[in-house]
């Protein structure tokens, strides 16, 4: 059966007994739709994946493959390990740093299923970033790799913190493979965790003081999950199912994913590895970024899906084009953490006619549940960040006065749905700014048309205000990335004597390009006020912080300091 609109297909698929029924929950003092039929917990999660698809390659790092048989096995064993060796039990915290090792996942899963909370350290991190971390998370027992030992030396002796190496190099008094041989059989373990229990904490890079802890939850993040679980059966009860890929015999593919971002990011961890393990799908780990890798991966592994920021895809394009290949495994090019330039959308429909392009908009916050657009809908509205992702989620446009503003009005996004964090570690007064009556204020500006299609046009503190004229940042980022040659932007403010602030850009190009061809071209889209007064040219890709997002701050503090080279000044 089939039905022709999308509150008909939701209302089909969540009715009772189905795999997605919608019932009501309390869930931090409110009464909040959530799947009835989902798994209680993340350990849940894996025996329910192990049963049923036991025999099947979960897990793909270079030479190494694992089922899901083998990959719950280890998780036991490693389990047992850290209950029986270091006396981990429900709620103590154990610190993850390293980079995307198969231990990363057995860690974080062998963690659950002892009701610990695991907390994800960002591998990019300083010493004393990573410092801050472990006194802000009170974590005292840490997996990491080889680099992340030699950066945290100091801080584990000042902390008294217990260190177990994944993979080292040298003979080290705790090794991970070491430590799990004296368990060779795999102990189940009961489970111990309530689905509001906590499950980890995730840091968030913020743009002026400390990361901030997000607490995410088991049912938070399995809401996450089912939610997109339920996208293509929503499809396919429309009407309009989205083909499914198939090898040179025509035989169909089975869902595989290229992790490409780090899994101490959300969408690394939540949409790719534990949707892809919840989805009997499987999963191949790069562990660091090369575009001529990924598509030798794509190609060999018969990858099905892969996500990446905009510029991982852009690399993707020109990586494929150099050599030819198809890429004929793939249905859907993802992109997530930064808006994809509208031009890009265009050549990923031109280049992978098999491959839906798609978008999707989310955070940690909400564990990266929110909005999602893919095929026809995103190549007709390429500027659009999606639609908002049923069943059990809400959205509101706010105004400044804290209506609801009226479509087509810009105010700030709020989603509510039991995807959301519990809040942040240890900051009560910015979990309460944020988290609202179940409402989560995410700080974009944004507005929504008559469609339901949301449009981000700005961060709420990401607006320049020259001579009284408020200019969202993102729109003339959008702009300049129309500008042919352009494949980077970034725009802030510079001081200005008379109006206050201007506008200032840098860009990263490959080609020559002069400003007045910039400005010229910009002039057909944007009023002259939006127009950048200076450009910056940066001849690689842009700087980026922690999370895969463009470094703004830094970027406009070195082109202000005169460390970047410009294209020139309009006085304007």
């Amino acid at each position: 059966m089939t039905s022709s609109t999308l509150e008909e297909a939701v209302d089909l698929l969540t009715q009772e007994n189905s795999p997605f029924a919608v019932t009501e929950a309390l869930v931090n003092g409110l009464s909040l739709p959530v799947f009835a039929n989902a798994p209680k917990c993340l350990t849940e999660l894996l025996q329910q994946s192990t049963e049923e698809f036991s025999d099947r390659e979960l897990l793909i790092f270079e030479a190494e493959r694992l089922s899901y048989g083998e990959f719950a096995t280890r998780v036991s064993r490693f389990a047992q390990v850290l209950h029986k060796d270091f006396g981990v039990s429900k709620g103590d915290r154990i610190a993850i740093a390293m980079r995307n090792y198969p231990e990363y996942v057995i860690t974080l899963l062998a963690a659950a299923s002892l009701g610990a909370v695991a907390v994800h350290m960002n591998a990019w991190w300083t010493a004393s970033e990573l410092t801050y971390g472990f006194e802000d998370s009170g974590a005292r027992l840490a997996v990491v790799d080889d680099a992340r030992a030699e950066r945290l030396q100091d801080t584990a002796s000042k902390l008294g913190i217990t260190v177990i190496r994944v993979r080292p190099e040298n003979s080290v008094p705790r090794d991970f493979d070491t430590l799990m041989a004296q368990y060779p059989d795999a102990a189940s373990h009961p489970n111990v965790s309530d689905p509001d229990d906590d499950f980890s904490i995730m840091y968030t890079s913020g743009s002026t003081g400390h990361p901030k802890g997000v607490i995410l939850t088991h049912r938070s993040v399995i809401t996450a999950i089912w939610s997109w679980l339920m996208i293509l059966p929503t499809y396919e009860t429309m009407g309009h199912p989205i083909p499914a890929p198939s090898d040179n015999t025509g035989q169909p593919l089975a869902q595989s994913n290229l992790v490409t971002v780090p899994f101490f990011h959300i969408s690394g961890t939540n949409s790719c590895f534990l949707l892809t393990l919840a989805a009997g799908g499987k999963v191949v780990l790069m562990p660091r970024w090369d575009p001529a890798l990924a598509v030798d991966l794509i190609e060999s592994e018969q990858i099905t899906r892969f996500w990446g920021v905009p510029t991982m895809s852009a690399d993707i394009l020109e990586a494929a084009a150099a050599t030819g290949a198809r890429l004929s495994s793939l249905n859907s090019i993802d992109a997530g953490g930064a808006k994809r330039p509208p031009s890009q959308v265009g050549k990923i429909a031109k280049q992978f006619k098999q491959a839906s392009p798609a978008t999707g908009f989310g955070m940690t916050e909400t564990n990266g549940l929110g909005l999602r657009l893919s095929g026809k809908d995103y190549i007709d509205h390429p500027g659009a960040a999606g639609l908002l992702i049923p069943p059990v989620q809400a959205l509101k446009i706010v105004a400044e006065d804290g209506s609801n503003a009226e479509t087509g009005a810009v105010g700030e996004l709020a989603l509510k749905s039991a995807a959301n964090m519990r809040g942040y570690l240890n900051k009560p007064e910015q979990t309460q700014d944020a988290l609202r009556e179940g409402w989560m204020f995410t700080g974009d500006l944004a507005y929504q048309d008559n469609d339901g299609l949301v449009y981000i046009v700005g961060r709420k503190k990401d607006m320049i205000i020259r001579g009284g004229e408020n200019i969202a940042c993102p729109e003339v980022e959008g702009a300049l990335h129309q500008v042919d040659g352009v494949l980077e932007a970034s725009v802030f403010s510079m001081p200005h004597e008379r109006l206050g602030e201007a506008v200032g850009a840098a860009v990263y190009s490959v080609e020559s390009l002069s400003l007045s061809q910039i400005q010229t071209t910009l002039e057909q889209t944007l009023a002259r006020f939006k127009i950048p007064e200076k450009i910056w040219h940066y001849p690689q890709p842009l700087p980026r912080g922690a999370t895969e997002k463009i470094d703004k701050r830094g970027i406009r503090e070195a082109c202000l300091a005169g460390s970047v080279a410009t294209l020139g000044t309009n006085k304007g």
